[in-house]
């Protein structure tokens, strides 16, 4: 036999009863039971219940063990009576009565319980991760994990991708967030810097001739850490091919992306066919381009009944302001004054004057609005809403692109406090036709919304065009960017990247960035483009977050192995940490620590 184990703690049976067997693992707890010994032997596969008793030759060892000791155990498999069956473990038919017991490693006291996985201090969890991880929950959502990145693999290799590598060195490129930057020993001064994303890369491979590339990539951001984001390093399913379009892009993709949520679905519904909504349109309806879809609230303008009415403060900013617009935002089953009430405490809890609203019964509206406006001009509401009595609606007023966040949060506020949203599915969707630019309002310039390396809807023509225009024409051109979004999460982003050269220099130029500076920090890509590329495109999806949204989880430390805390610091391994003097030598580095951090 074995010298640890002849079984793992998750595989024996009712059929193993009578054999001889060997199991060694951790001691999950120990239960006694009139001085009979129960205990619950775990390893990476389940959990056996282990009995000891008086007659048993090893009872004494038993008497001494501890949890999370780790131990073997000989003895014979017996199956349990009817009554004492445990129907939650694959295991709980039967149970190893114990004749020899080993003690191989005990535990001291723990600084964070194991069994039963009560809530705990976060930075505790992590600095003692290696105990955090043996907790059934966490433990699963890492198995799933892999399970999910595997389900990934496959289905792009079924698809007829092929996974590359690329560096993991590389030069800074600004891709939206902060660089991690590597000191050069053999280069003085210089740096490399940890990957963004494999962005210009996977495109360098499309140019060098290669198709349908796919990668598990870690990414490298020094951003503020979020819960649906984790500080520091991340990875994605990274994905380019040539000679596509985005229709192309959404027919390969979207059978592998449902695929694997079905996979893992555990039953519940998944979106069958993605829709694809305009980013204008999700604003609009949802006041967010990552709409959570679960939510069947949609909201709608209502400007037209409101300009010219007895409701004075809409009114007057519709004349002064032909930009502004007034938004309903429907509350089915939500009209009684007290919830209209706690909706308006909420608006000025997030920092607004308050939410306006209407709620509908015996056959008419109520609230200071409705008086303002008129029966008419409520009716008028009401039918465009679609609304009833017990139903509300609130308003919001403004211009637009100034409220339209706000709008979106009292949509999900409304849904979540009259349960409308169905939590048991997953509602996917593509959101495409993303603006090209936005206004930078610190720098009072126009910088790309998204992607910079996404091709404009019209190319170079539209540009010139847009360009000749001015500012609101450019703010309005789009570009050959979607992005997926899943339950209120964007979970993939990806476009058809801006390939000619020409293209990629005014793009730029629309920015602020001249040729020389383009050329400067995208040489690779730029020089590339001078020698036949392929017209591409692709798409990255988030693994981490695609993870967290199957198991549940609420942030996605719950799905990391070794992540670091909010602080972005590595409890763990305590990193952050100083360079000694010797190694700051070799990078011809020396270190000034800012007056704030001093002492």
């Amino acid at each position: 036999m074995h010298r640890y184990r002849s079984h793992t703690c998750g595989a024996l049976r009712k059929t193993d009863a009578g054999s001889t067997v060997r199991l060694s693992g951790w001691v999950h707890r120990v239960r006694d039971h009139g001085g009979v010994l129960f205990i619950d032997l775990r390893d990476h596969y389940g959990v056996t219940q282990v009995v000891a008793d008086p007659d048993s030759p090893c009872f004494a060892t038993a008497e001494k063990v501890r949890g999370e000791w780790v131990i073997r155990i000989d003895g014979e498999v017996k199956p349990r009576t009817d009554e004492a069956v445990n129907a939650n473990l694959p295991t709980g038919e039967i149970e190893i009565f114990a004749r020899e017991m080993e003690i191989l490693s005990e535990a001291s006291e723990l600084p964070l319980p194991v069994f039963g996985e009560p809530d705990y201090p976060e930075d505790i969890r992590l600095k003692y991760r290696f105990l955090d991880l043996r907790r059934e929950t966490l433990h699963r959502n890492i198995i799933t994990r892999t399970k999910v990145i595997s389900s990934m693999r496959n289905r792009m290799v079924q698809a007829g991708f092929t996974e590359f590598q690329t560096p993991i060195l590389t030069a800074s490129s600004p891709e939206g967030a902060r660089d991690f930057l590597v000191p050069s020993r053999i280069h003085p001064g210089e740096f490399y810097a940890l990957p963004q994303a494999p962005q210009q890369y996977k495109q360098l491979l499309m140019v060098s001739g290669f198709d349908r590339y796919f990668q598990i990539a870690p990414c490298f951001r020094d951003e503020d850490p979020r819960a649906d984001r984790l500080p520091g390093e991340f990875y994605q399913l990274d994905v380019e091919m040539s000679f596509v379009e985005e229709e192309d892009v959404f027919t390969t993709m979207e059978p592998i992306i449902r695929g694997v949520f079905e996979d893992f679905a555990e039953g519940k519904p998944v979106t069958p066919e993605f829709p694809r909504i305009p980013y204008d349109e999700a604003i609009a309806k949802y006041g967010t381009d990552k709409p959570d879809l679960r939510n069947p609230i949609e909201m709608q303008a209502v400007t037209e009944h409101f300009a010219g009415s007895g409701f004075k403060i809409f009114a007057g900013m519709i004349e002064k302001n032909p930009k502004v617009e007034v938004w309903a935002i429907p509350a089915p089953s939500g009209g009684s004054r007290a919830f209209c009430d706690r909706m308006n405490s909420w608006a000025q809890k997030e920092g607004q004057p308050g939410l306006g609203y209407i709620f509908f019964r015996d056959g008419e509206g109520a609230g200071p609005i409705a008086k303002n406006i008129g029966e008419e001009r409520t009716n008028a509401i009401r039918q465009q809403m679609n609304l009833a009595d017990g139903d509300a609606v609130f308003f919001v007023a403004g211009v637009p692109g100034d409220f339209a966040s706000f709008a979106g949060k009292a949509r999900d506020r409304a849904a979540a406090e009259l349960n409308l949203v169905d939590t048991d599915r997953f509602a996917l969707a593509w959101i495409v036709d993303f603006p090209m630019y936005e206004w930078d309002e610190d720098n009072k310039k126009i910088d790309f919304s998204h992607n910079p390396f996404s091709m404009p809807k019209g190319g170079m023509a539209a540009l010139e065009a847009a360009e000749a225009e001015g500012t609101d024409a450019l703010l309005a051109l789009k570009a050959q960017q979607y992005d997926l979004v899943c339950n209120g999460f964007e979970i993939a982003s990806g476009s058809i990247r801006n390939h000619v050269p020409e293209t990629m220099i005014k793009a730029f130029g629309i920015t602020g960035l001249g040729p020389d500076v383009v050329k400067e920090r995208f040489g690779a890509l730029y020089r590339a483009f001078q020698y036949g590329a392929p017209p591409h495109g692709g798409m990255a999806a988030g693994v981490d977050r695609i993870v967290m949204l199957l198991v549940g989880a609420k942030n996605l430390r719950e799905v990391s192995l070794f992540p670091m805390n909010q602080q972005a610091a590595d409890l763990l391994m305590n990193s952050p940490a100083p360079a000694d003097n010797a190694q700051l030598r070799d990078l011809s580095l020396r270190v000034v620590v800012p007056d704030a951090k001093k002492d």
